[in-house]
């Protein structure tokens, strides 16, 4: 077997709730094997080498040195990403780290100065930018089919606020909030749809909930080189459900049970932290329940693109399309891989040196627009400009 068609060998850093999301892509896919896991609980190492047989690691840092791992990926919390990314850099691994790239700008800047330095891809997701039906949409909007892309509306109602957190988790600075977890997944899809230059944002936050002390909504307005603008709306309350524009169907592409309104806040009722985080471990690796295969693609709520010629709907199956005198649907392939688009990229990066749109340097952008909302709600709304914006680029070839 050739080297370029060899299964690409991954450590796990972090055996979580993103593990837990991303086992059914990892299983449904030939082109990469778990070789290796890090994470602090005994019981997650025992079940991860019961299951994949690979050697478990109570550090990040041994795991990282290991060489029988050739790329890491990173789902530990948010403010140790840059830890364990300049960890992967230092044993010469390629990294694929769970989104935000950092909680920080300091930290975002040191990851992206690690991984160029020691020569390694780094490919921030999984996110929603990813998703076959963001994809399809992007590829029709460069194709020029329908011209000059105008403007993007992108809103999402969840129930995130309300699902079991650890104390961190409710803290802002420390990465908590919708901000950091939520907004980068619409920041990295208007991006992505927009080519990736924004220049200037707006932006009101809501923090509405004594109980629950951190960003739970937010509104922006995000001004793009060549003239174009997204509006990007978020509430993580856990009233409205926008899946219902969404044909019910949920965020990870499951098709939603009829009864399920108010689950989230009915499981909270009369928790204390302690008993909310041994909640939130429940849905860890050896704990949760593994994910069944969805019906759909993933989504991130209602977008809509609007062209000279058409507009664009993303729904969890493709895109629909409505042009001046004609309606069409086109579909976007491979629901029966979750995530491909994930393992595409990295499979691309550590076989072929073909690096994605979402390198380093593109979630450091993301961050900066995240960081830059939390800045002008603070002022009233005023405007702030971005500085670390990169353009949208595929298939680049590193040096």
């Amino acid at each position: 077997m050739s080297l370029t068609s060899e299964a690409v060998r991954i450590g796990v850093a972090g055996l979580g709730r993103a593990f837990v999301l991303m086992q059914g892509a990892f299983h449904a896919d030939p082109r990469v094997r778990l070789v290796a896991a890090a994470a602090p609980r005994a019981e997650s190492r025992a079940a991860f080498e019961d299951q994949y047989g690979g050697a478990a690691y109570d550090s990040v840092e041994a795991m990282c040195a290991d060489p029988e791992v050739e790329a890491v990926y990173i789902a530990t919390p948010h403010q140790m990403h840059r830890e364990h990314v300049e960890a992967a850099a230092r044993h010469g691994k390629h990294v694929l780290v769970d989104k935000p790239l950092a909680v920080t700008l300091e930290d975002g800047t040191a990851m992206v100065e690690a991984a160029e330095a020691a020569g390694v891809q780094v490919i921030v997701g999984p996110s929603h930018s990813f998703d076959a039906p963001v994809r399809l949409a992007r590829d029709i909007i460069e194709s020029g089919e329908f011209g000059a892309l105008r403007m993007i509306q992108a809103f999402n109602y969840t129930d995130f606020l309300y699902r079991p957190r650890r104390p961190e988790e409710l803290r802002t600075e420390e990465g908590g909030g919708v901000l950091f977890s939520q907004a980068v997944h619409q920041v990295d899809i208007v991006r992505l749809l927009a080519g990736g230059m924004g220049r200037q944002i707006t932006a009101m936050t809501g923090d509405w909930d004594p109980e629950r002390p951190t960003e739970g909504a937010y509104s922006a307005l995000i001004g793009f080189e060549g003239g174009a603008f997204a509006t990007l709306t978020y509430s993580g309350y856990a009233h409205f459900d926008s899946d219902l524009w969404m044909g019910n169907v949920g965020e990870l592409g499951h098709e939603k049970p009829a009864d399920g309104y108010g689950a989230a806040r009915r499981a909270l009722k009369e928790l204390d932290p302690a008993r909310e985080a041994a909640l939130k471990s429940t849905r860890t690796f050896g704990s949760a329940t593994p994910l069944r295969t969805p019906e759909h693609h993933e989504h991130f709520g209602p977008v809509i693109a609007l062209l000279d010629r058409a507009d664009l709907r993303l729904t969890p199956d493709g895109v629909e399309i409505f042009g001046n005198e004609t309606r069409e649907f086109r579909a976007a392939p491979g629901t029966d891989r979750p995530r491909h688009g994930v393992l595409d990229a990295l499979v691309d990066a550590v076989r072929h040196g073909r690096a994605p749109a979402q390198t380093a340097r593109w979630g450091m952008a993301s961050l900066e627009v995240c960081h830059a909302i939390l800045r002008s709600a603070k002022d009233g709304g005023a405007p702030v400009r971005l500085e670390h914006q990169v353009k949208t680029d595929h298939g680049e070839t590193s040096k």
